[in-house]
This record gives structure tokens, sequence and C-alpha cells, in this order.
């Protein structure tokens, strides 16, 4: 699984969970922390699409490397936080993953809700859990997470999907609480509205169509929001932003 790509002396490393399609958000945050200089690494169980995003990345100039797990596996996380420490020093951490569950609330099953909850919520949990020793070690360090329109409010047929992310939500606030005074700024994105991507222009195109220009969200666009709280100085930290096409409806 590991991959050595260098000297890690004075490496800086971004770690990302959450990442699938070039054209989708995890894929665009890792090359827009990699075109910064760090050290991205890349997490999703498809060791795949890892690797076409790795590839894509090492052929722009920039340095990947792909640690495939379970975000729900709390031993795997763990396995790849050890390794981290091979690569550099552990700078910023994000947290892309979701469960995608979406039905009526009658027809949705207690596994389909609690399997939204694993990913979402759990998957959260564990990936802070295991970036925060490294994060806290280096005295310093961003621990981000992607929202969405459920994180504020619940509607059908999303009761799954909207529980877990105001779960995940509830979990960031918590976090930058107890770990925000201890130099380590978390931060919540709530991304409200479709995301320019091929998991959207695959399941619903006519929709996409009927969006026009700019009116989903871009996803390199998004991801220099990333970028940019990554840079905040502490003395004026976000918590929380939200981010929507400027056409979208809220």
């Amino acid at each position: 699984m590991t991959e050595a790509i260098g000297s890690a002396a004075s490496a800086r490393v971004a770690w990302i969970a959450g990442v699938g399609a070039s054209a989708g958000l995890g894929a665009a945050l890792a090359r827009r922390f990699a075109r910064e200089g760090l050290r991205v690494a890349v997490t999703a169980r498809s060791r795949e699409r890892l690797d076409a995003i790795v590839d894509e990345i090492r052929r722009a100039g920039g340095q990947a490397y792909a640690l495939p797990a379970d975000v729900t596996s709390e031993s795997e996380l763990a396995e790849i936080a050890r390794q981290l420490a091979d690569h550099g020093t552990l700078e910023v951490a994000i947290f892309n993953a979701a469960g995608m569950t979406r039905g009526p609330t009658l027809e949705l099953s207690a596994a389909e809700f609690e399997a939204a909850w694993r990913v979402t919520t759990l998957g959260g949990f564990l990936f802070a859990r295991a970036s925060l020793p490294a994060l806290l070690a280096a005295g310093r360090g961003s621990l981000l997470f992607t929202g969405a329109t459920a994180s504020l409010r619940g509607r059908p047929p999303f009761a799954a999907f909207a529980a877990a992310k105001a779960g995940l939500r509830s979990l960031t606030q918590s976090l930058a609480r107890e770990f925000g005074p201890r130099n380590i700024h978390v931060a919540h994105v709530v991304v409200d509205g479709g995301i320019d991507g091929e998991r959207l222009r695959a399941s619903a195109p006519q929709y996409v169509a009927e969006r026009g220009a700019d009116g989903l969200l871009n996803p390199d666009d998004i991801a220099d929001a990333y970028w940019h709280l990554h840079q905040q100085p502490r003395s004026a930290w976000s918590q929380e932003i939200d981010l929507r096409p400027y056409n979208e409806s809220f």
C-alpha cells in the first residue's frame, strides 16, 4: 500500500478521503492542494479510480499516492494515518465521503438508513480520530468537511442522507470548539446546489442542461474555497461557509 516518493523530511501532506471520478469534487480537491506543493494522499474504496487521479496529478508535476480504504473501518484509517508519517507532515485533512442514500421514508430499510450514517457521520468521526493526532503533533493544521444542503434541512426523499449530514455538521462544531484552541482549524463547507461532475451529468443530464451556464457548482471553484479556508489566518477563522451558484434559491 505504501508508495515512497522522494524525501519526506520537509514534505507537507494533504489527506483527502472520498475521492472518486476525475470530474468530481474529491479529485478537484486533490489537484488543488497538489498544485500548491503538498503531497496528496487520496483515499476511497476504488483503487482503480484512485490510481487514475494519482497518475493525473503526477503527469501535471504534482505528488500524490493512493491509499485505498473504507472510511467506516477504524483499523484501515488508523493504518493509513500511520503510513502518512512516512510521506511527510500532515497539514490538512479533508473528509469528502458521503452515503448518498435516497428513497421514500416508508421504503427505506433500517440497513439503508444506517449505511448512510455509517459512511457520512461515523466515517467523519473516524477520519477525525485518525487525522487529529498528527495535526496536533505538528502544532497546526486544517480539518475540513464537506457538507450539503441536507446538512441544514431535511426533505424527502433524503431522510437518511439529511440525518447523516446533519450529524456530521454537529460533529464538526464539536471538533472546532475542542481543537480550535489547540490551533487546528476545523471547518464545514455547505455545498448548496448540484455539483457539475460525473455523477450528476450521468444521472440527470436534463437537469444539468436546464441549469445553464454557471448554474451548477464547478468542482474546481469549490476546491478553491477549501484552499482559502486552509489559508485563513487564525485571527479570523471560518467554522462554516456555504457555497451555491448565483441562480440557486435558498
